[in-house]
């Protein structure tokens, strides 16, 4: 079995978020960044998928070479290869289309990328990648079985879970409950050191253009103070519901 994990790198969450250029792009000065959540659950089920069906297990950005940090940890994780695709992402549709031709060259059974990136949470990737390969696909993933070339797979829908089968080739959209964050895999000095000898390759961009266009970034407002209320104070609850919140 061949596996591709799709790897986008984002800020971490306890960064402090500042724009340059008038609103108009993200600072990344002092950022400190990481795997994607979603994708790293993804990475996550790929090894142990690894590790019980011998499957091959690459991993792909596309970034600039700050982005090979973040790969090399993937790689002492455990996966076989990375695959840098050299072009600074624009958005959704043009990370599709870089990862499509990747995919069109080399045959993977299963794609996995995150439902979401924590950073614009455009949620689009995944689901573009497997109409342009014209395959078979599933969001919100949280529960992956392979079994031959026969795949069992559950994901969140409202009100309850849906559990589909299908056969390979399959591209999926993960999340927390494809493994629980208790099962991601800390690398140890052994897969560290493993990392430094396993390739990363790059590859040169197809210079795919974007469909969408940044106008402008607003930071959130500073959240505003509250009032607490007595839990026996109903009267005084309703009218604050009522003259301030404006709510009823």
């Amino acid at each position: 079995m061949n596996i591709l994990v799709c790897i986008s790198i984002v800020p971490d969450t306890t960064s402090k978020i500042k724009f340059t250029q008038d609103q108009k792009k993200f600072d990344i000065n002092g950022i400190q960044f990481i795997i994607n959540p979603n994708d790293e659950f993804g990475l996550t089920r790929a090894i142990w998928l690894q590790q019980k069906h011998q499957a091959n297990v690459d991993i792909v950005t596309v970034g600039l070479s700050s982005c090979e940090p973040i790969l090399r940890k993937c790689l002492a994780i455990g996966a076989n290869k990375a695959i840098r695709i050299d072009t600074d992402p624009l958005d959704g549709f043009a990370v599709a289309k870089e990862l499509k031709e990747l995919c069109s060259k080399e045959k993977y059974d299963l794609i996995i990328g995150g439902r979401e990136s924590i950073d614009y949470n455009g949620g689009m990737v995944p689901g573009m990648l497997a109409q342009m390969l014209q395959m078979p696909f599933v969001t919100n993933c949280i529960s992956l079985e392979v079994k031959d070339d026969f795949v069992i797979t559950k994901r969140e829908i409202d009100g309850g879970i849906e559990t589909t089968s299908c056969s390979l080739p399959l591209v999926i959209a993960g999340q927390k409950g494809l493994v629980e964050e208790t099962d991601l895999i800390i690398p140890n000095m052994r897969g560290i050191m493993q990392a430094r000898q396993k390739p990363l390759e790059v590859i040169p961009s197809i210079k795919s253009v974007s469909k969408s266009e940044i106008h402008k970034f607003e930071e959130l407002p500073p959240k505003k103070s509250v009032k607490l209320v007595d839990k026996d104070n109903i009267d005084q609850l309703i009218e604050l519901l009522h003259s301030e919140a404006k709510v009823i």
